[in-house]
Order: C-alpha cells, then structure tokens, then sequence
C-alpha cells in the first residue's frame, strides 16, 4: 500500500514512517499543505493520512482542492485534536473519510488506513472503467474495444486499469512502475517494451488513438479529440 503523510510535526510523521515502512508499506512525506497538495495530485497514493493544523494550507482546504479542484477520491484519514469537533464535521464536509484523535496507537493507524483501502478498492472494482470506446470491467478482466474484445496479459491490465482510472491525467513512469512491480523493479526500461505492447493491442486496430506519450514524464489515456469537440 502507497501511503502519502502529510504532517507538520516531524516526530509524528517520522513515528509512522518508522512503524509502516518495515511492514512494507511505501510512505512520502509532506510537512506542509502545499506540498502535500501537490504530491496528491501529482502521484498516485492508496490513502492519505492528513493533519488539519499545517502552515502554508490547512487541512480542510487541502481536502476541499483535493476533491473539487484535483476530482481525486482517494481515501484521506484526518488527524485531528481532541477538542476540535468543528473541524472535525468541516473535514468530512470537504471530503476526509475518516478521522483519528491524537495521541493514537500506531495499530490503529494501520487498521484504519487497510480498512480505507479495503473500502475504496471494493467500491471501484464493481464499476466497468470507460474512456472512449474502450472498457475494462476489473472484476472479469475482460477488456473491450468498439464492443470487440481485446486479449491482454496480467501486466498490460495492471497498467490499462491504472490509465484509466486516472485518465484524462498524467500517470507517472513512477507510478506505473510501482503499480506493476512495487519496490523490485526490473533493469533497463521495462516499461516501454510493455506500453508499446499495450499501444498495438487497444490503439493500432483502431481509428483513435487513446494512449498518449507524455516525454519526460510518464503517459496519458484520453480521447483528446473528443476532448477538443467538447465531448
């Protein structure tokens, strides 16, 4: 699981990094709103654990931009003092999930944070992803175009369902690399050999394209002439 903490107070973040990291979670840090503003919508996390007093943006706002401005659903866990009940109704209000009283137990944390996962990972594999013309239903694996069916191998799947999930945005290399092989990653540029297999088998048979190099930063699945025509 891909944790993104945002939290000002280093001694806290710094104790859930320590507890996650060795059960094999992969953890960023951000001290301030900003920059964890930006790393949620530039990356592609599995929750976020969120403090609601940061310098520079709070929280709520943080949430707010992250649901209205970014269209993320990604689950967010607040953090929250025990005397603040107001923020607490404003945070779910601008869409935290759920919320944590500090001090808390590192169990916990975990618990609530798998259990966030759980949730938000049933919730999207019962919908049949669409862009275009083309549908992956991630429940039967079964991946069509123009209505035909197109065959895929396990790793071009993981990165469809990826593309399209985020679509019309930009997936890093990053994170398409992590969503096929985690931490291990293979030498040499892997992923290009498996994006060029992914392009001939739901691009090349058909009249428009839909998988779009971004150079230097990763791909993109969209019908950017829809997207010009308003549709």
């Amino acid at each position: 699981m891909r944790v993104l903490i945002i939290e000002d107070h280093h001694d806290i973040a710094a104790n859930i990094g320590d507890y996650l990291e060795p059960k094999g979670y992969s953890v960023d840090f951000a001290a301030d709103g900003v920059t964890g503003l930006h790393l949620a919508l530039t990356e592609t996390y599995d929750v976020i654990v969120l403090d609601l007093n940061l310098p520079a943006m709070d929280g709520i706002e943080l949430c707010r931009k992250l649901r209205q401005d970014g269209k993320r659903d990604t689950p967010v866990l607040m953090l929250t003092a025990r005397d603040q009940l107001d923020q607490k109704v404003e945070g779910f209000g601008a869409g935290a999930d759920d919320y944590l009283v500090k001090p808390f137990a590192m169990k916990e944390l975990e618990i609530r944070l798998q259990a966030l996962h759980r949730r938000a990972t049933s919730q999207r594999g019962g919908r049949v992803l669409k862009v275009s013309d083309l549908e992956f239903d991630p429940e039967t694996l079964v991946v069509k175009r123009g209505g035909k069916r197109v065959d895929l191998n396990p790793t071009m799947r993981t990165l469809l369902e990826l593309l399209m999930r985020q679509s019309p945005r930009v997936v890093s290399r990053n994170d398409l690399e992590y969503a096929v092989w985690g931490d291990d990653r293979p030498d040499g540029d892997v992923l290009r050999a498996h994006i060029h297999s992914l392009r001939a088998a739901i691009d090349k048979p058909f009249e428009t394209r839909l998988l779009h190099t971004v150079h230097g930063t990763g791909y993109r699945l969209a019908n950017d002439d829809a997207t010009a025509h308003g549709g």
